[in-house]
């Protein structure tokens, strides 16, 4: 059985349920409710070509659009009654798909959340700690600006545990930091472009601020500033390709990215895989620990060296992989087929 180098503790226990017996030929439906993000979209590769390298994995059905929670339960209702037999899914709300969740578990679907939490029983979860992504970035910036100032603070999409986790994370690095404030806050929806013109709108109000953190729109971020003129600032941003480019490159840029691999997504089909042939875990949650990058230290510029990758969208992160979970390719899930 595949197993994960590094996890946290677990949040929940439960028996092995009694669902797939190994027979191979799966089905696997994938659900998720953000495109043209590319976090999202390395996600999706990350699923097709691991779903492809996986010998007992016959189908991918995707559902795979811009849609809420409500969205996304019709969504889930359909793979159900396409007989999938296993699920994979990034929830918009933690609580609401509760309905569908349950339905395919009595069904005998295995489930697998990534990226964020649900709360359905019997529902495994693979993610990114994300409370921790935050804090890493959050503590990082706040020392940067010498412990007291003022921070942007751009968020991702209200209501999904993401960015709840991740609001948790940086709220407990705020108040380690009473001297230090957030002069702004704003929720991009995990979108480019709303994000850039979020922090053009800002800058043009020429009200003063000391550092931004974003929740993985970054590299637009970092535009932004540059197209405008505007001094620039302290960057808190994730391991996508163009930000670790821009660490990287630019000179008199200061910031620092945390690891939030997309391809949780494959390691996601993986275990769903493990579970459907008699391999179910004991821990239902499997947490992926972050790791920061910063650029003002020697030590820090030769690791942002060390994981530049020119062949990558730059908005994909450049951890493609999990190891002892996926076993795609580069070109394989470059190629996003399968």
């Amino acid at each position: 059985m595949k197993r994960l180098l590094t996890t946290a503790a677990a949040l929940a226990m439960m028996a092995p349920a009694a669902y797939a017996d190994g027979h191979g030929g799966y089905t696997i439906g994938v659900s998720n409710t953000v495109q043209g993000n590319g976090w999202r979209e390395q996600m999706i590769c990350a699923m097709r070509a691991q779903a492809a390298a996986e010998g007992d994995v016959e189908g991918l059905i995707v559902a795979h659009r811009n849609t809420d929670a409500a969205g996304q339960l019709e969504d889930l209702n359909n793979l159900i009654e396409a007989g999938v037999d296993a699920i994979v899914l990034n929830p918009a709300n933690p609580d609401a798909l509760n309905s569908a969740l349950d339905a395919a578990i009595a069904a005998g679907i295995v489930v697998v959340a990534v990226d964020a939490g649900v709360s359905a029983e019997g529902a495994y979860i693979l993610s990114n700690n994300q409370e921790e992504y935050a804090y890493l970035g959050a503590r990082w910036l706040f020392e940067q600006i010498g412990g007291e100032g003022e921070v942007v603070y751009m968020r991702g999409i209200a209501g999904v545990s993401a960015d709840t986790d991740r609001d948790n994370g940086f709220q407990r690095a705020l108040a380690e930091f009473p001297n230090v404030s957030v002069v702004h806050e704003v929720f991009t929806g995990w979108q480019q472009d709303q994000g850039k013109q979020q922090m053009f709108d800002f800058l043009a109000t020429g009200i003063p601020f000391d550092g931004v953190w974003t929740s993985g729109i970054d590299n637009v971020i970092v535009d932004a500033f540059v197209e405008s003129g505007a001094p620039m600032v302290p960057i808190v941003g994730a391991d996508n390709a163009g930000f670790v480019q821009y660490l990287n490159d630019i000179e008199g840029f200061t910031g620092a990215a945390v690891t939030n691999p997309g391809s949780v997504g494959g390691a996601g089909v993986a275990l769903a895989v493990d579970i459907l042939n008699g391999n179910a875990p004991e821990e239902t949650t499997v947490l992926v620990d972050p790791v920061l990058w910063e650029n003002s230290s020697d030590e820090g510029r030769e690791t942002i060296a060390g994981a530049l990758n020119p062949d990558l969208d730059p908005e994909w992160p450049v951890s493609v992989s999990i190891p002892g979970w996926t076993d795609y390719t580069m070109a394989e899930i470059i190629a996003c087929e399968g």
